[in-house]
């Protein structure tokens, strides 16, 4: 079972598309998703047909909430980039149309999957004990503890902080994959192994993960953006489970 997963695509509906494009090269057997999918654009309804399209499997992120159930009728912006992002809302809630941003609102904030070895895997925007609060780089390893709680997952899917890494705490696995949309930077857990792209460039950030022999394999891998031909960067590093 292979699995490809994202983040953050924030509505690069063509970001999205050089991703899967490489994926395809290798095959997968489901797409994830950890959240922040349609905003702020430039193109959220085609990301959303697209997801669709190849039945990905979803959570809500904080954004997905925030197109969902924002009342713009009682905000008031204070300043005018405020202004400009609650304009956006107004614009992509009328691209989507009403019923998809009821589905957006409907979405689970996390997914669970059995894995055939035994374990169980969650997907998540932030994190087990606050779905739109991630996980950072950055964090000790008590900080983390406290954003896994008591669930009972062995392996932590997710995004939100839009910087990837793959940290072991307390026996559970935490990937975090980056972002489709926004991503600043390159697999921060082993930057030697990862080719960044040209500067200036933008790259959007994605991971296989894969059972093999019962063994959990995470391919982290960029893909460059903004050339008349998307080419992307093979996979660097291959990171068993501890």
């Amino acid at each position: 079972m292979r699995l490809l997963c994202v983040s953050d695509i924030q509505g690069h509906a063509d970001a999205l598309a050089a991703v899967l494009a490489t994926a395809e090269r290798r095959g997968y057997n489901h797409l994830l998703v950890a959240g922040d999918i349609c905003f702020p654009g430039p193109k959220p309804l085609e990301t959303w047909q697209r997801l669709q399209q190849v039945k990905a499997i979803c959570t809500q992120g904080a954004s997905d909430r925030a197109l969902a159930a924002l009342d713009l009728e009682h905000v008031r912006a204070r300043s005018e980039h405020e202004r400009e992002r609650l304009e956006r809302v107004r614009q992509i809630r009328a691209e989507l149309g009403e019923l998809i941003v009821l589905r957006i609102a409907r979405l689970p904030t996390i997914h669970r999957m059995p894995l055939p070895n035994g374990q169980e895997m969650i997907l998540v925007h932030g994190s087990p004990s606050d779905p739109l609060e991630p996980f950072t780089h950055d964090m000790s390893d008590q900080e983390m503890l406290a954003l896994i709680g008591d669930d009972p997952a062995d392996i932590i899917v997710c995004g939100g902080s839009h910087v990837p890494f793959d940290r072991t705490v307390a026996d559970v696995r935490i990937i975090n994959v980056g972002s489709v949309g926004e991503a600043p930077s390159g697999w921060t857990s082993a930057p030697e192994q990862v080719e960044d792209p040209s500067p200036g460039v933008r790259h959007a950030d994605a991971a296989f993960i894969e059972l093999r022999e019962g063994q959990l394999i995470v391919e982290p891998f960029t893909v460059p953006l903004g050339k008349a031909s998307p080419v992307a960067a093979a996979p660097k590093a291959m990171m068993p489970a501890d």
